[in-house]
């Protein structure tokens, strides 16, 4: 006899009956599912990843062809008869539960350094300006909106342009992960693909996002998008396939050299990418630098104040694409490096985001006992990238594995905690794909620092951006050699510094003019046809300080 099944959809429950569609169950339970065709099946964005129980769904259809294993159309996928009792399918949409992201940024000294906002959209009495020509007339608000596209997150900013105050903020897992964890998968999604169904799914979460805002959408008439290259061109409706094969650069790029656009920056009507803003409102999206340093690393060079800076300065925003720069005011370089998205929980066992269950930091006791901190005080559910790394340094700390990444004692794995539904565990296979991701991203430093003729002792202040960066522990993280054996001193861990720098270049015409000018004379060292790269990464990849495994930094010639 046919037995209901159990369904467990984004924190909801309910009893599937044979023959419901997801969506269905979804509305039943109050589970908004992102669609632009009502459920028939043609739009493609009601996309929900199936954890368990997959086998309990009808087959997939042709719309469903593109997706990759693990992911289904709500709309399609429909709940199959069984006859077995307690059978249970889990899943969730691509905006996943509680998760913690860096929306803010701290220690800037361009907070400090007094500026006067000079917004692009501005009033004439009752005439509403944008660059000086009227675009809506009105007394009320002027509101902007900052957006930072991450592969793994996004962070939205509204601001009130004449005020310079921020009214609210939001912040989600980004939903385009159904294309892959990296850029380069996206990239290839989206060649195959051909209708840009990554924009389009990321477009409708953006559009719930604006409309809970605390404002009329119809008063935001300016909105500024930094992302790295791929998430910037994606969202704009570029062909990414050019950042994907060598030389790796923008399609603005290409067309700077040839002389048919005069900035890499780009602009759209925000309402053509989907957002619903005023109909007539801008959406910018900064300039990228060079490759795959994009617009996000533009907008921590605005952020910290690199166009004032007198001292050498370094800053390394670590993630699926790893932002490097040095400089200071008279000469910058900058530098990517594609980790991947283990430090992320991409790629490990039990690797997971920043989401409420996940293990956030780790201490070995001298009896050997683990204490894990699990975010939300929740059952553990995996392991996250601070998490990581204060397992990686407690494990060398206590000499369990060696600076190889090998289990001194034989062992296949560890067991970091069994409170959960199921016992986490770190295995050697984790540890290797870890020491990739740190190998790479210390390589790509090393090299960037020495190209600018420079070594980690000149560094004045040594930045980490992002919302990995803020979380590290610096002391766990020296140990295995994810950064520079410096002084605490000398290291700022400030947080998301790329919105800080969308908010700048919202509210200040001028400085985002300044930006365009600094961007251009950025040098770009292309890390993956180094000479030395490959023997700084195999140095990279060995769990110890890093001036213990090569000298700081070799000055160029």
């Amino acid at each position: 006899m046919p037995q209901d099944i159990t369904l467990h959809l984004s924190h909801n429950t309910c009893q599937a009956q044979p023959g419901a569609s997801l969506f269905e169950c979804a509305e039943s339970m109050g589970v908004a599912v992102p669609t632009s065709c009502r459920k028939q099946g043609r739009c493609r964005e009601c996309i929900v990843e199936v954890v368990e129980g997959e086998a309990l769904l009808t087959g997939r259809t042709a719309a469903e062809k593109h997706l990759a294993p693990g992911y289904r159309l709500a709309c399609c996928a429909r709940v199959a008869a069984t006859s077995a009792p307690g059978a249970e399918i889990r899943a969730h949409t691509m905006r996943r539960g509680a998760m913690r992201i860096e929306r803010h940024a701290f220690h800037l000294p361009v907070r400090d350094g007094g500026w006067t906002p000079d917004p692009a959209v501005t009033r004439d009495g009752d005439r509403i300006l944008l660059d000086g020509v009227e675009i809506d007339r009105g007394t009320g608000p002027l509101h902007g909106l900052a957006i930072d596209l991450g592969t793994t997150t996004v962070v939205l900013r509204l601001l009130n342009l004449e005020t310079g105050e921020i009214l609210a903020d939001s912040s989600f897992e980004n939903p385009q992960r159904f294309g892959g964890s990296d850029v380069m998968s996206r990239i290839h999604f989206d060649t195959l693909d051909g209708t840009r169904l990554l924009q389009r799914t990321l477009a409708g979460y953006l559009a719930r996002a604006v409309q809970e805002m605390p404002v009329d959408p119809a008063s935001i008439y300016e909105v500024v998008i930094v992302g790295n290259s791929t998430m910037r061109d994606l969202f704009f409706r570029l062909d990414v396939g050019p950042i994907g094969q060598s030389p790796y650069q923008s399609t603005t790029e290409f067309e700077v050299a040839a002389g048919r656009r005069a900035s890499t920056s780009v602009a759209e009507n925000a309402r053509r990418l989907g957002l619903p803003v005023h109909p007539k409102a801008r959406a910018y999206g900064l300039p990228v630098i060079s490759g795959h340093v994009g617009a996000d690393a533009a907008a921590c060079m605005l952020a910290i104040g690199l166009a004032e800076e007198e001292r050498t300065i370094a800053l390394m925003d670590i993630g699926t694409n790893t932002e490097l720069i040095v400089g200071n005011r008279h000469r910058v370089l900058a530098a990517s490096c594609p980790a991947g998205p283990a430090f992320e929980g991409g790629q490990i066992t039990f690797g997971m985001p920043g989401l409420t269950g996940a293990i956030e930091r780790v201490v070995i006791a001298p009896d050997g006992s683990v204490q894990a901190s699990v975010i939300g005080d929740e059952p553990p559910e995996g392991i996250c990238g601070s998490g990581l790394v204060d397992l990686l340094s407690e494990l060398v700390r206590t000499g369990r594995i060696n600076p190889l990444g090998r289990f001194v004692e034989g062992e296949t794995e560890f067991l970091v905690d069994a409170r959960g539904e199921r016992p986490i565990t770190l295995s050697e296979a984790d540890i290797n794909a870890l020491a990739q991701a740190k190998g790479a991203n210390v390589a790509g430093l090393r090299i960037a620092v020495g190209e600018y003729g420079a070594r980690f002792d000149d560094i004045a202040v040594f930045y980490l951006a992002g919302g990995f960066g803020r979380h590290l522990s610096i002391e766990a993280s020296r140990r295995i050699g994810l950064i520079p054996d410096i002084d605490d001193a000398r290291i700022a861990q400030i947080g998301n510094a790329s919105i800080e720098g969308a908010c700048i270049a919202l509210l200040s015409h001028s400085r985002r003019a300044g930006l365009e000018t600094l961007v251009r004379t950025v040098r770009h060292c292309r890390l993956e046809t180094h000479p030395r790269f490959f023997d700084a990464f195999v140095d990279g990849c060995q769990f110890r300080p890093v001036d213990a495994v090569l000298e700081a930094a070799e000055p160029a010639s």
